[in-house]
């Protein structure tokens, strides 16, 4: 039986903020409680990766490899925490193999100690050059695995992918339940089994989506799991980690007491209530638990940017349709686990098998990809009919989908040029060209300050004009013309559900 304090791990600065807010918190927000956050006494704090990213290029103007410098400074003594998609790095598609591993050495210089690598498709061959990198860097290794529900899916065949990631050299296996099914007795038997047969620590991530979170990370915990992710209560529940504080009250004077102090806690919790006020415009709406999760299967980060996107299209009618429509899709496509990038893939083709009207009337390129096998084997086949109309009488490939790429660095410095000031402006336009390369010209111009500002009056704005319009069910605006116009360019605008 694990008698030692459960370590915690929070994720108040990157999948708390993810879930809850479109990933949209920008670094300034987090700087003023860093120094607090430091003195906790974490296992670690994810702050890193997913889809933080490209967010901050895309939507902030900021460097992300600046967020790790700077809060590093102010967080010494606090291990940091990434999330890293395997070969997919940070983005949503294979990426080769020169590109993941400048991408990993130049992440451990500015800051990052333990990666936490996946692969949507629970593919191994996708991970072991991201773990084989970590590992050359002196970086923790945690081979992760996403918990999902299917016919194809047994609390077995996790053992023994954690076996596989265990001979590849992770140094801590994590069970990634990034839409909040597994259930409490479920998660007690997976725990254990973790425990008794690979001999390697075990962290243990859920969502609260489904209402099952704490009863969940309680049994993992009886159940001897040495770290639990939780995110402070400000920014916990909902689509995101169950909360800190009652964690650490719930463990207080027991075995796995955490050490943890309540009253700090319970300060940075009362900072980011504040912090959260700035970003309501990006709340997805939810008001409580939604036990729907265990039918859809949604991940929190889908479920906020899923109805995000669908308001801006003028479609957020169509959501519960949408809902409904995902799990047939999955179905279809051999029952992947949706999290980044294969809730995407399923994600936008649900959509557009609503929104039009007719199914698979239209198949994004990253879907026809999905069924050719680019982003890794699907746990089962994909349904002939879907397979035909998405690829004809092609046949899918059968080795590692990085095997087929071309080494990317030095192409993406050849076509960067001046723009590039360093090796990390290169990695940044290797793996998002189309948004790094106009946050690169901002900078060159000057204009990241100005572009802050200005988007954050145009926000504030918004803001303010959407709190005038008058309330009920007759008030609704109609959307506009520019808007249906949009929507009804699948190619350019609903594949952009691929996006955080």
């Amino acid at each position: 039986m694990n008698t030692q304090p459960l370590g915690i791990c929070d994720t108040i600065l990157r999948d708390a903020h993810q879930s809850l807010l479109a990933t949209r918190m920008r670094t300034d927000d987090m700087l003023p409680i860093a120094p607090k956050l430091d003195r906790v006494g974490y296992w670690s704090v994810e702050m890193w990766g997913g889809a933080t990213f490209d967010s901050a290029m895309r939507f902030l103007s900021e460097n992300p490899w600046d967020r790790v410098r700077r809060l590093k400074e102010l967080m010494p003594n606090t291990r940091f925490q990434m999330l890293l998609r395997a070969q997919n790095v940070v983005g949503y598609r294979h990426y080769p193999d020169d590109v993941l591993q400048r991408f990993v050495v130049r992440a451990k210089e500015v800051g990052i100690d333990v990666f936490r690598i996946f692969d949507a498709l629970n593919d191994v061959r996708n991970m072991e050059m991201a773990m084989r990198f970590v590992k050359d860097v002196g970086g923790h290794v945690q081979g992760s695995f996403s918990y999902t529900i299917s016919p194809v899916h047994t609390i077995g065949g996790y053992v023994e992918m954690a076996k596989q990631l265990r001979e590849l050299g992770a140094d801590s296996i994590c069970v990634k339940d990034m839409a909040g099914m597994l259930a409490p007795y479920d998660a007690y038997e997976l725990v254990g089994e973790l425990k008794a047969q690979v001999g390697l620590p075990v962290q243990f991530h859920t969502h609260y989506t489904s209402g099952m979170a704490m009863a969940s990370a309680l049994k993992a915990v009886e159940a001897g799991v040495d770290i639990v992710d939780t995110a402070i209560s400000a920014l916990s529940g909902l689509t995101a980690q169950p909360p800190t504080e009652s964690l650490v009250a719930i463990l207080k004077g027991t075995p796995r007491d955490t050490g943890l102090d309540l009253d700090l806690l319970a300060e940075i919790s009362a900072y980011f209530a504040g912090v959260r006020k700035k970003y309501r415009s990006f709340e997805s709406g939810m008001q409580g638990v939604d036990v729907r999760v265990l039918q859809y299967q949604i991940p929190g980060g889908m479920l906020s940017n899923l109805t995000s996107q669908l308001r801006q299209q003028g479609a957020a009618d169509r959501y519960e349709e949408v809902l409904a429509e995902v799990p047939r899709v999955r179905k279809e496509l051999g029952y992947p686990p949706l999290v980044t990038p294969s809730s995407q893939i399923v994600g936008t083709q649900a959509t557009l098998n609503v929104v039009l009207g007719e199914r698979y009337k239209v198949i994004p390129e990253e879907v026809k990809n999905y069924v050719r096998n680019f982003y890794g084997r699907p746990p089962a086949p994909v349904d002939p009919e879907i397979k035909r109309l998405a690829i004809g009488s092609e046949e899918p490939i059968t080795k590692r989908p990085a095997d087929l790429l071309e080494p990317g660095m030095e192409k993406a410095r050849d076509e960067l040029g001046d723009l590039a000031r360093s090796e990390e402006d290169v990695i940044s336009y290797a793996l998002f060209p189309q948004v790094a390369r106009p946050f690169l010209e901002r900078r060159a111009r000057g204009a990241d300050e100005r572009t802050a500002v200005v988007a954050a009056v145009a926000a504030k704005l918004a803001l303010e004009a959407e709190e005038q319009q008058p309330a009920g069910p007759d008030a609704r605006r109609a959307p506009s013309v520019t808007a249906w116009k949009r929507a009804w360019r699948p190619s350019r605008q609903w594949t952009g559900l691929l996006q955080p």
